[in-house]
């Protein structure tokens, strides 16, 4: 039976958007941010790999948490604690090196000597800095995406979306429990792209499809939950949580879930009416254009729908009822495209 399009019954807000303009390093909060099909525009274009072209990580180097990366015009600018700022221009792409991400093998362009030795020194080992030129030549997992969908690099997809009543719950749960000290933790933790305020505690584990003023998102797979959580953003320092809470209150299918995984759809100017052909994206078949969002105004309802699936469920898995467990949908994904958007916040 197909699952019904309708309104959340507390629409969310966007409340922050934030990019990280070179994978594993601090994120950088916007006030306008822009949707392209890959992610928002400079999200993860840049990549730390080793000497096999695999991405080295906060999970094994906390202290890249500690570089501050900032887009300018024409590259980017690196800062990091008692070392002197360094400017990297983008690469002209005419040499391309293979680098892999979560078993996705493609190309990236080297940003040269002087940037490999910055970050060989952050980290104590030889690394290089690279640059995805490209940023269609990677597909999201194909149990979860479409053909047209492309991500950076972004370990799984385009955007993160967490919600601030989630993290208040979640607080709440290590407030109570023996880590108490550890509590409580900054949306930052988490690396969102998009945060949303409003809705109850885990509302988006069921969205399947969110419309953000004229921005449409398929809220594809819940989002498993590492080690790289457990990271002080601000110190490097790493601890037990959220991990620990999670695995306790949030677990199943082997892993721990908080916040959900979303591809862009399409823009459209026009307002969805949930009455019509449920099941079909707001829009589909429609002129398709950006369209901007502002934060933290509510110009629209969140359209969701779902069917109380588990996070991370294949597509066909049995749901598991909400009163007894948290949950979010699988794919099956009901619409179709790839569009730009403008997100926009009054937030700093």
């Amino acid at each position: 039976m197909p699952a019904v399009l309708h309104s959340v019954r507390v629409a969310p807000t966007l409340s922050d958007l934030y990019r990280y303009p070179v994978k594993s390093c601090r994120g950088e909060r916007l006030t306008a941010g822009r949707v392209e099909p890959w992610g928002l525009a400079g999200d993860r274009r840049w990549m730390i790999v080793d000497a096999d072209g695999g991405p080295v990580t906060v999970r094994e180097y906390p202290r890249l948490v500690l570089v501050t990366p900032r887009l300018n015009g024409d590259g980017i600018r690196l800062a990091r604690p008692a070392a002197p700022d360094l400017a990297v221009p983008v690469p002209l792409g005419d040499e391309l090196v293979p680098v892999n991400v979560s078993g996705n093998e493609l190309a990236a362009a080297p940003a040269g000597a002087t940037a490999h030795d910055w970050f060989s020194e952050v980290v104590g080992k030889p690394v290089r800095l690279v640059y995805l030129d490209d940023p269609a030549r990677r597909r999201p997992n194909p149990a979860y995406s479409r053909d047209g969908d492309r991500v950076s690099f972004a370990d799984a997809y385009p955007l993160l979306l967490t919600s601030e009543g989630s993290l208040a719950k979640l607080n709440e749960l290590i407030a109570a429990g023996p880590r108490a000290s550890e509590g409580p933790l900054p949306m930052t933790r988490f690396r969102p792209s998009v945060v949303v305020a409003g809705p109850a505690a885990w509302a988006e584990d069921r969205w399947r499809l969110l419309r953000i003023g004229g921005v449409v998102f398929r809220a594809v797979k819940g989002c498993d939950r590492c080690v790289l959580t457990t990271v002080d953003p601000d110190t490097a320092a790493k601890g037990k949580e959220p991990i620990a809470t999670l695995a306790k209150y949030r677990r199943w299918d082997g892993k721990t879930w908080f916040g959900v995984n979303l591809i862009p759809g399409l823009a459209t100017a026009r307002r969805h009416h949930p009455d019509r052909r449920p099941g079909r994206d707001p829009g589909a078949g429609r002129h398709r254009r950006p369209a901007p969002l502002s934060l933290p105004a509510q110009p629209d309802r969140a359209m969701v729908e779902g069917d109380g699936a588990r996070p991370g469920a294949q597509p066909g898995s049995p749901a598991r009822s909400p009163a007894r467990e948290p949950s979010t949908a699988p794919t099956r994904p009901a619409g179709r495209g790839s569009a730009a958007g403008d997100l926009r916040s009054g937030s700093e």
